[in-house]
């Protein structure tokens, strides 16, 4: 379980945003959308932030991550809750459980197994583009990464690639695929300069919800053997 939170660590985090990166005179950055795609990403984009514009849903997620060094793969499967802006819930279901919980300040990683929480600072985790952060605050997408269409397959999805702005992070690319029909997000893929790469699937939405704030904090458990992340 410890290789699953490795590989979380070097793939989650401010994947959210605002101002998308379109060349004009100068030769466009890798990951810039050229002119004639400037139109078409932004109106993606601005589907999916309509769609993702209230103030809080649930999903369905499926996770695949691979360590390419090592040819190790690890899935799981679970739950995930987003209050926006910030405060996330994943319950991971299988194959173990587990618990990753921020109120956007603090974080909680809670293995009920070994009765073990590890605590830490939310934003020195996430930072960037860590995992799928930015399904915390979708409109961030604009302002921290140059966005292009990929890839698009008429009537059925539409693949964005994300990257980056600050050159000094570990994180390569993001790839959002994005249906058609909804602008829900259905995958996030993402690379780092290891070639690390990790995979989320997404179903089963319900939006325009309020979570409870209770739901993103976290009382340690007695006895409980606690951690704190090296920041």
């Amino acid at each position: 379980m410890m290789f699953r939170w490795i590989l979380i660590a070097g793939v989650w985090a401010w994947m959210v945003g605002g101002g998308l990166v379109w060349a004009q005179s100068p030769p466009a950055k890798p990951g810039a959308a050229s002119p004639s795609e400037a139109a078409v990403v932004d109106r993606i984009l601005s589907g999916v932030e309509k769609t993702y514009a209230g103030e809080g849903f649930v999903a369905r997620f499926h996770q695949q991550s691979t360590l390419r060094a090592m040819d190790i793969t690890d899935t799981a499967e679970g739950r995930l809750m987003i209050k926006h802006p910030d405060k996330m819930r994943w319950e991971y279901e299988s194959p173990e459980k587990q618990l990753v919980i921020t109120n956007g300040e603090d974080l909680w990683i809670y293995r009920p197994e070994d009765n073990q929480v590890m605590i830490g600072s939310a934003p020195e985790f996430f930072k960037g583009g860590k995992g799928a952060s930015f399904m915390s605050d979708i409109r961030r997408i604009r302002k921290h990464f140059g966005v292009s269409l990929d890839s698009t397959k008429e009537g059925e999805y539409y693949l964005l690639k994300l990257i980056p702005k600050d050159e000094k992070l570990d994180l390569v690319s993001i790839l959002m695929k994005i249906s058609a029909a909804t602008f829900e997000v259905t995958e996030v893929t993402t690379a780092n300069s290891y070639g690390d790469q990790t995979l989320i699937r997404f179903d089963g939405y319900r939006f325009n919800l309020e979570p409870r704030d209770a739901e993103f904090g976290f009382d340690i458990p007695d006895g409980a053997d606690v951690v704190r992340i090296a920041e």
